[in-house]
């Protein structure tokens, strides 16, 4: 069974990755806690189900009863209540910084102290009661523990001052780090914000009613007012409109829309209202889709993500250890003449050995980086495929409806012998009526322009037969017939003199005697040549073109676009070979697709990139990154956004890592003290907040 919780009142990002842990060792349960999105996903085996729900509940309260459970669908607004958790802890930073101030400027006494103690407890009890609560549970090395005995030790030795200041500097961190990690959490909330919540159905006698999108099904006709989002997939009826498709491609650019014409979900009516036809349910809609790939992409964790845990766990009981080493060896050979002043170095060393920064930084930035992606039309399925994004030094393109537009026409018609242009054009009709690829299309678009709309009758087609990769053999008018390119005559030993043409070449048998060839020309997309200069730029320069048409046209595709190599006459698994060994030979490889006959290799590239998301649903399941824009050049900005998120996170790592043991050095040596110590912590885990949020700008 699968539950989803939301999480309220968990602020440290290391306690969120012990509670996971402490709940993954429970018998029988796969936990997966988010701390940026405060969102628990939990998978319980079927048996007793709902006694282990109450046993993780219960685990949680135990771990810390100041946790709130929420079901997942509860109405709760989490970023009000953490408002008023900041507004609350704003008002204590200011009471007890005049307290502080007070207790500062009067004379030594009692009093003075008191005040101290007062101000201590103030702004440090609710650090208190978590790390007493979580030490009787055996959660000690956390940071409630590290900052309670830091700053308790420093009242010990009588450092009240700063006993005070660590506290009040580490409220000061807790808060702007929760503001920084809230406003990542709005951007991409943001994004699953833009599907619409209702449809306007209208019935048979035209009367219009408001209803939730699961109450519309296929088949039915509903109304799109300006202003609003289309709701379901559906197909226009009614109106002509221009449609924002910002919230689908990240562009602003506007597109005309008339009866006949798609409408994707998610996109915005602009100007007229329009009646269409729904094509597709709730839950397969475009909007949907994105919305789930989105969220699923916030769940799948990176190998840098994966490392941090590791270290954290083997990280602080050694600096704990340290710390103990430092207080107690020393004096060992003064005869602890001078024991307080190790003591203070030890809690000053406690206090920079939480990895905080690291647990949470490193997460958030691919949490942003993610984010980034959407809002321009780049959908990445997870953090593990952004990381192998930034690393990809080979890109393999396929051709049609990738660089090229994938809309064919015929360019040329050239009959043999006593054959003439309408008739191998119809032979080409009939023998391509039942294919679904796009030039079969293209052919059975100019057969009705040149015959008014003639309709094709299947009775006089027999025997049908597409070779994949090749071509077609059938029975047509009661006579054999090839249609394909030069390896299907050949495998039927049919010889030609081969056309050298720039387009797809279809030849035509009509029983032994070679009739003519037609020639299909696709175009390529404007922005296809920019595409291939763009990865030039990132520094990507094994960049090929994989085909299934001939030489001559993968040649001079390669030729226009600047592409070094290519790969022609491919049939699919022809493709996965080439993708293969690729990878083999060490490379990290992107393969850019769009149908269904490139999802093997998409599936068996490193990274699966899918031109046109709102295309072929194949392509999309089978990829690691969609492209809803449809263009080219996108491939170039996902790998330079990837390179850039993932560089944000060796920064976070190596600067967390590196400011931390250069601290740690200091203060073992008696050079600085624990004003520095705070730095390090809170400090550090502020930058490294700042600088994840980074990977959300452009």
């Amino acid at each position: 069974m699968k539950y989803k919780f939301k999480l309220l009142k968990i602020h440290c990002a290391g306690c969120a990755l012990a509670l996971e842990q402490n709940l993954n060792a429970m018998h029988g349960v796969k936990a997966e806690i988010n701390f940026v999105t405060k969102i628990m996903k939990l998978e319980l085996e079927d048996d007793g189900s709902a006694d282990m729900l109450t046993e993780v509940k219960t685990a949680i309260s135990n771990f810390d009863r100041s946790i709130e459970i929420l079901d997942f669908d509860e109405d709760d607004d989490i970023a009000r209540k953490e408002k008023v958790e900041r507004d609350i802890s704003v008002i204590k930073l200011c009471l007890t910084a005049v307290l502080l101030i007070v207790a500062i400027i009067i004379p030594v006494g009692w009093f003075k102290i008191a005040l101290f103690v007062v101000d201590y407890l103030f702004i440090s009890y609710r650090v208190l009661i978590s790390a007493g609560r979580n030490i009787s549970h055996g959660k000690v090395f956390d940071e409630n523990f590290l900052m309670t005995v830091a700053s308790i030790g420093a009242f010990v030795i009588g450092e009240y001052i700063e006993a005070v200041a660590v506290m009040w500097l580490y409220t000061i961190g807790t808060i702007l780090e929760d503001l920084a990690v809230s406003r990542s959490r709005r951007t991409v909330k943001s994004l699953l914000e833009i599907k619409q919540t209702y449809a306007n159905l209208v019935d048979d006698e035209g009367n219009e009613v408001k209803v939730p999108l699961d109450m519309v099904y296929v088949g039915n006709i509903i109304r799109i007012k300006p202003g609003e989002k289309v709701p379901l997939d559906s197909v226009v009826l009614v109106g002509t409109s221009y449609l924002n498709m910002s919230a689908l491609t990240g562009e602003t650019k506007e597109k005309i829309v008339k009866p006949g014409d798609e409408l994707l979900s998610g996109a915005i009516n602009g100007s007229s209202v329009l009646l269409a036809r729904v094509t597709k349910e709730e839950n397969e809609s475009t909007i949907s889709r994105i919305v789930e790939m989105v969220e699923k992409a916030q769940d799948t964790k990176a190998k840098s993500e994966k490392f941090i845990s590791k270290f954290s766990k083997i990280y602080t009981p050694v600096v704990i250890a340290l710390a103990f080493v430092i207080m107690l060896v020393p004096p060992l050979f003064n005869g602890f003449s001078n024991f307080s002043e190790y003591v203070y170095r030890s809690l000053s060393f406690l206090v920079v050995s939480c990895p905080c920064a690291l647990v949470i930084s490193v997460p958030l930035t691919y949490f942003a980086g993610i984010g980034s992606f959407a809002r321009v039309g780049i959908l990445v399925k997870g953090a593990t495929y952004v990381e192998t994004l930034a690393k990809v030094n080979s890109v393999i393109f396929d051709k049609t409806g990738t660089l090229t537009e994938g809309e064919f026409e015929i360019s040329e018609i050239n009959p043999h012998g006593e054959h003439t242009e309408e008739e191998i054009l119809e032979i080409a009709a009939y023998a391509e009526s039942f294919s679904n690829h796009k030039i079969a299309k293209s052919i059975l678009k100019a057969y009705n322009e040149a015959t008014g709309n003639k309709p094709i009758n299947s009775a006089w087609i027999n025997g049908y037969e597409e070779i994949a990769g090749k071509g077609i053999k059938a029975n047509i008018f009661m006579q054999d017939v090839l249609v394909g390119n030069a390896k299907l005559l050949k495998e039927n030993d049919i010889n030609i003199i081969e056309v050298s043409k720039s387009g797809t070449i279809l030849y035509i048998v009509m029983g032994d005697e070679y009739a003519g060839y037609i020639v299909v020309d696709d175009t390529v997309k404007r922005d296809s040549a920019k595409a291939i200069e763009s990865l030039y730029d990132v520094g990507i320069e094994d960049v090929s073109l994989c085909t299934g048409d001939e030489e001559n046209v993968a040649r001079a595709v390669s030729a226009k676009l600047g592409i070094k190599s290519h790969y022609s006459s491919l049939l699919p698994e022809d493709k996965v070979m080439v993708v293969t060994d690729k990878v083999q030979s060490g490379k990290t490889v992107a393969f850019v697709g769009d149908g269904i006959n490139d999802a093997p290799s998409l599936a068996n590239s490193n990274v699966g990139i899918a031109m046109g998301g709102l295309g072929s649903d194949v392509a999309v399941e089978a990829s690691d990154v969609v492209i809803m824009t449809d263009e080219p050049s996108k491939v170039a900005v996902a790998i330079k956004k990837a390179k850039k998120t993932h560089r944000i996170v060796l920064q976070n790592i190596i600067g967390s890592i590196g400011i931390k043991v250069i601290t740690l050095a200091l203060i073992a040596f008696g050079v600085s003290g624990m004003w520095l110590a705070v730095f390090a912590d809170v400090g550090v885990n502020l930058l490294a907040v700042l600088n994840s949020l980074r990977a959300m700008l452009k």
